[in-house]
């Protein structure tokens, strides 16, 4: 049903709908605060002796190469394992959001994470670690495939872009307060690590709270045959009683995709095949950017340059700031600007940034040594830099993007694809990254530029503009017009 934009924006911005976003948005900061806790408890020496004694006698070692003394696979494996477990709860995660609601997955979201949390904080052991960080793994899981739908839903439609990015925008912060949180805790000798680890429940327990206050989408009742509570729900989320418009859209696309057996199988017909490829791909783009390899081990990267272990923290602090400003950026610009234009942008600040970095490591820090003060500062300077690029462009919108390029009847299959593919190339890039570093030694820092290289032809060649495009007009607006995606459509 087609409705004029007029109409269907009958909304009103409430106490209670921005309650709801800003609760569901916790899922956000519980997925930040662990990306930043990692890579802080990796390098601090408490933690190193009791789990990996044989990394911390490498550390010691004066004469230990600079760029392997903390490459360990077990050690890897303590970030990455998070990431597996994330990848394949996903999938038990959108059957949960669609059989049980939104508001039921959050909440054993959060339970998970709790529960990783407190055995995570408790581990004498490197197996009770390991059970730790699967159990954070399903809790976001369970988190990144629901928050992000659960936001898009209870948007109203002129706010739906900026409202999707705070999840973003809670990632970011909450990796900044797990900076902060290390800073602290680094030399609370010898148990810091374990409260670094603990106070992960602290989100968990505010996304927790959140889903007594939250409603569940009213898409999400109307999906599972509850149609007067969604349209109460709709109610509520609008602030108005006039809702009969979009009470209708809601009816009519579940009537729609009731009509749709088989929506991953759907994936492969001409309207899918574009925003399904765009997806995938940003997902993996959005990996290897490098940012996660920074974003996990900030301390330690900044520790093989030359800083002794707190100012490695205090500048992982500094980086996680500018990752929170700069998301800001995005959530001002996205409607504005034009995602395009971010994304091409920010190529061009990241590969200046990745090369100068490489160049000043590759010439002056060898296997042994320290960068001097100066140069320190200079890289710590260019990782800001890169890092506040990546925040207003491939960060948030590797989540936005594909959740307004896929038609109705494989919106939530393409979105699946969307979060496994995230996950799974987070993982293998927090298992390879140490190594990588160790075997490459500053010409990984190359490896990522030339990744960055291929994204910006990628935005340039396949990505079109989707900005002020409405969801449903995609097909004839944009992917029947672009001269690349137009060729599937020729014989229509």
């Amino acid at each position: 049903m087609s409705t004029p934009p007029a109409q269907s924006n009958n909304s009103k911005i409430t106490v209670y709908v921005v309650s709801c976003w800003i609760f569901a948005a916790f899922g956000g900061l519980m997925f930040g605060y662990d990306i930043g806790i990692s890579g802080g408890v990796s390098g601090m020496d408490d933690f190193l002796i009791k789990f990996f004694p044989n990394v911390y006698e490498r550390k010691l070692h004066a004469k230990e190469n600079n760029y392997c003394k903390y490459d360990d696979q077990l050690l890897q494996l303590f970030t990455s394992s998070l990431y597996l477990s994330a990848l394949v709860s996903s999938f038990f995660a959108s059957k949960a959001c669609s059989a049980l609601g939104r508001r039921p997955t959050i909440f054993m979201a959060s339970i998970f994470f709790i529960a990783g949390a407190i055995i995570s904080a408790a581990s004498e052991y490197r197996w009770m670690l390991i059970v730790g960080r699967i159990l954070f793994g399903v809790g976001v899981g369970f988190g990144n495939e629901t928050v992000p739908l659960f936001l898009t839903e209870v948007a109203p439609i002129q706010l739906r872009g900026a409202v999707n990015i705070m999840f973003q925008l809670f990632v970011t912060i909450g990796i900044f307060i797990a900076n902060l949180v290390n800073y602290a805790t680094s030399t609370m000798h010898p148990n810091g690590w374990r409260v670094s680890l603990g106070l992960a429940a602290v989100p968990a327990m505010l996304l927790l709270i959140g889903c007594f206050v939250i409603t569940d989408t009213p898409a999400s009742l109307i999906e599972r045959g509850k149609d007067d509570q969604g349209k109460a729900a709709l109610k509520k989320i609008r602030g108005v009683d006039n809702v009969e418009v979009e009470y209708m859209e809601i009816i009519d696309a579940r009537d729609e995709a009731k009509a749709v057996k088989h929506p991953f199988r759907n994936l492969m017909k001409a309207a899918s095949v574009p925003p399904l490829v765009i997806a995938i791909l940003l997902q993996v783009f959005q990996q290897f950017t490098g940012i996660n390899a920074i974003m996990f081990y900030a301390p330690v990267l900044f520790q093989t340059m030359g800083f002794k272990s707190d100012g490695a923290l205090l500048s992982s602090v500094i980086t996680g700031l500018v990752n929170v400003g700069s998301t800001f950026v995005s959530i001002y610009a996205v409607d504005k600007v034009g995602r395009r234009k971010l994304l091409l942008q920010a190529c061009c600040q990241m590969l200046i940034s990745q090369l100068a970095i490489g160049f000043i490591l590759s010439a002056y820090l060898k296997e042994t040594g320290t960068l001097d003060r100066t140069l320190a500062t200079v890289v710590v300077v260019l990782v800001c830099t890169y890092v506040m690029s990546f925040a207003w462009s491939w960060g948030p919108l590797g989540w936005l993007i594909p959740s307004e390029t896929f038609p109705m009847e494989t919106r939530t299959a393409g979105f699946a694809f969307a979060v496994s593919t995230n996950m799974l190339f987070t993982s293998l890039i927090a298992q390879a990254f140490l190594t990588m570093l160790c075997k490459m030694q500053a010409y990984i820092f190359f490896f990522f530029s030339g990744w960055i290289v291929v994204m910006g032809l990628f935005v340039i060649f396949l990505l079109p503009e989707t900005k002020g495009v409405p969801i449903d007009s995609m097909v004839e607006d944009v992917w029947k017009k672009h001269p690349v995606w137009k060729k599937l459509f020729k014989n229509e």
